[in-house]
């Protein structure tokens, strides 16, 4: 009757076993290290950067635990600060030879001290937020204002190159605000203009009005369209804010937006904040240039020559000297998207580009006149310049889609891809709050938060065992169990802990306990009704199994409700609720029935059982089970 078949308990046991490995990395803390990342995309570390940071270490007489090259980064490990400061500048003068121009970012960072066979299972432990690790919170406030102006420029261009096309005469285009007002003289002129608007420019609403012998024909964005264009530009920035800051090593950054035209971002770990500031205002641009292919050009190229006039010398990403002619085709304000893929004949990995109308047009008339050459297209960031690729022109590129491919690994095709699309801000940016927190401070929240847990739970444990006797100590083992697969979940899912998230644990052990408290006043009822000792097991579990359902799930509806519309630490709140809701129903009913038979199952003239003192309703006497 209360007989687990096998594959139930090998269940129990292949839970326990990898809830036990996938916690275990959170007991191991975490020791100081170096991490050496690309502070340029296109700039990708090596085993021969690897060598080098060993060699560093070595001619500087620093011992670290660990030199390993991992993703996109380098990371050192130490077991002391002091040698963790020394390694820093160290590494910082060897691989940063120009402090202006940078290759290299080098920073603090702390790593979990998991064992090397932990980490062969991706085993590690869970990511601390701001609030426990300590680090800097930002608010960042978009002026949505500017990107609409800037929308209206672009437009206002397009705008002046269809009516050129249309032969449409006019006394002249200018953008006032982000209004695009045109003067034009007869009415015929007025109609065609106006057919070119609703044909070609969905996003704008006109409205024409004399003034004096001209009409003047005012376009603005419509209301929809500028909420498009708002919540493009928000989220580009916030794009272009998680391709930044993955140079400072941050390893779990919060970027979201909060409300319509703010972006909050907290960076755990980091106390540099004038780093901080410097890579959020960082601007980027696109520029799209002639290769100068001049005699005088190549002789420079090769280190031989002087750059011509009205060329400047950039290096490509193999290090290559390309001298470009200084007169800009595009800019990055012409191109409106930028995505991978790959050429239909070649199948080589490519940058599909599509541009404006106005980028459309100049860009047709470059190619054609320039079939055979060369076209580069150059980042600029921080005042310097790098190319990003060099292909050459084969045919004449008309309507609006440009392909860049040649040398390129998908990898780097995303990369770049990524670079042209959110290489820039769409809308100036202001940091309106900063918040600065210590790590003593998040060390202290760690262990308020660690005592709460623990008195908690060994509260409820106490509690159970004296009311329940032996069936509380299955009870706790069982909460025991919940919190160790809460732990391994949340683990697993590299999900963020944050002080909600921990309040959320202390409550989930709370609630998790009301299962076995239904689950061992029903076997109590049971056996006072004259129920045998493994009948009321039985039906105990079994009735109780029902209402233990319907609770927790209404309890998890508010939790996924939480979740759902909840942002920042209501989310990480609501993300702790509903997993332990989930382990606490395998643990309560499952796990806890599994220790209950295999104490009690084999036992077939099972005559009493430890649940503590049952009242009987009759007499009112108290019997105690055992």
């Amino acid at each position: 009757m209360n007989r687990y078949p096998v594959w139930k308990y090998v269940i129990i046991v292949i839970a326990l076993v990898v809830g036990a490995l996938y916690a275990l990395p959170n007991f191991f803390g975490e020791s100081p290290a170096v991490q050496v990342s690309a502070a340029k995309p296109l700039i990708k570390l090596d085993t021969a950067t690897l060598a080098q940071v060993e060699a560093t270490l070595k001619a500087s007489g620093i011992v670290a635990d660990l030199v390993t090259l991992e993703g996109a980064s380098i990371k050192v490990r130490f077991n002391a600060t002091e040698e963790q400061l020394k390694a820093k500048d160290a590494i910082q003068k060897a691989l940063v030879t120009d402090p202006s121009n940078p290759s290299f970012v080098v920073a603090l960072n702390l790593l979990s001290r998991s064992p090397a066979w932990l980490r062969a299972l991706h085993a590690a432990p869970m990511y601390l937020g701001l609030d426990l690790r300590g680090g800097v919170h930002f608010m960042l406030q978009v002026d949505m204002q500017a990107a609409l102006t800037k929308r209206a420029e672009s437009l206002a261009g397009d705008v002046r190159t269809s009516l050129r096309e249309k032969n449409v005469r006019h006394g002249g285009i200018a953008r006032n605000g982000q209004t695009i007002e045109v003067r034009l003289k007869e009415a015929a002129s007025l109609a065609v203009a106006k057919a070119v608007f609703q044909d070609q420019f969905t996003d704008l609403q006109t409205l024409d009005a004399a003034d004096g012998t001209d009409i003047k024909l005012t376009a603005s964005i419509k209301p929809e369209a500028a909420r498009r264009i708002q919540d493009q530009a928000l989220k580009q920035n916030i794009t272009t804010l998680h391709n930044r800051i993955n140079e400072l090593g941050v390893a779990e950054p919060v970027i979201q937006q909060q409300g319509l035209d703010r972006i909050v971002v907290q960076l755990p770990g980091v106390q540099d904040t004038a780093k901080a500031k410097d890579i959020l205002g960082r601007t980027a641009t696109l520029e799209v240039r002639m290769v100068d292919e001049s005699t005088e050009a190549r002789a420079a190229e090769s280190g031989t020559g002087v750059v011509p006039f009205g060329s400047e010398r950039y290096l490509e990403r193999n290090g290559q000297t390309v001298i470009v002619k200084k007169q800009v085709i595009l800019t990055g304000e012409n191109l409106t998207d930028a995505q991978p893929g790959f050429d239909s004949q070649t199948q080589e990995p490519t940058v599909n580009l599509n541009l404006d109308a106005k980028g459309t047009r100049i860009f047709r008339d470059v190619t054609r006149e320039n079939v055979g050459k060369r076209m580069a297209i150059l980042l600029f960031e921080k005042g310097k310049g790098e190319v990003v690729t060099a292909p050459v022109i084969r045919t004449e590129i008309g309507g609006g889609r440009v392909q860049i491919s040649g040398r390129m690994t998908t990898t780097e095709a995303n990369d770049t891809a990524l670079l042209l699309r959110a290489g820039s801000l769409a809308a100036p940016m202001e940091i309106i709050e900063e918040t600065t927190i210590g790590p003593s401070l998040g060390a202290e929240n760690i262990a308020k938060g660690f005592h709460s847990v623990s008195w908690g739970f060994l509260a409820v444990a106490l509690f159970m065992c004296v009311y329940y006797m032996l069936f509380g100590v299955f009870s706790s083992i069982a909460l025991a169990f919940n919190l160790l697969l809460l732990v391994a979940v949340l683990s697993m899912l590299q999900a963020t802990l944050t002080l909600p998230g921990m309040a959320a644990m202390a409550l989930v052990l709370g609630m998790a306990i009301d299962s076995n408290v239904l689950i061992n006043e029903r076997i109590r009822e049971e056996l006072r009704n004259g129920a045998s000792a493994q009948a009321a097991i039985h039906t105990g579990y079994d009735r109780a199994w029902a209402t233990i359902f319907d609770s927790n799930i209404t309890t998890l509806i508010a939790g996924l409700a939480l979740l759902a519309f909840g942002s920042g630490p209501v989310r990480g709140f609501a993300v702790v609720h509903c997993l332990g809701i989930m382990t606490s129903m395998f643990s309560g009913v499952f796990f806890s029935r599994g220790l209950v038979n295999f104490w009690y199952g084999r036992q077939n003239r099972l005559k009493t059982v430890s649940i503590g003192t049952i009242w009987r309703p009759d007499g009112g006497n108290a019997v105690t089970v055992e």
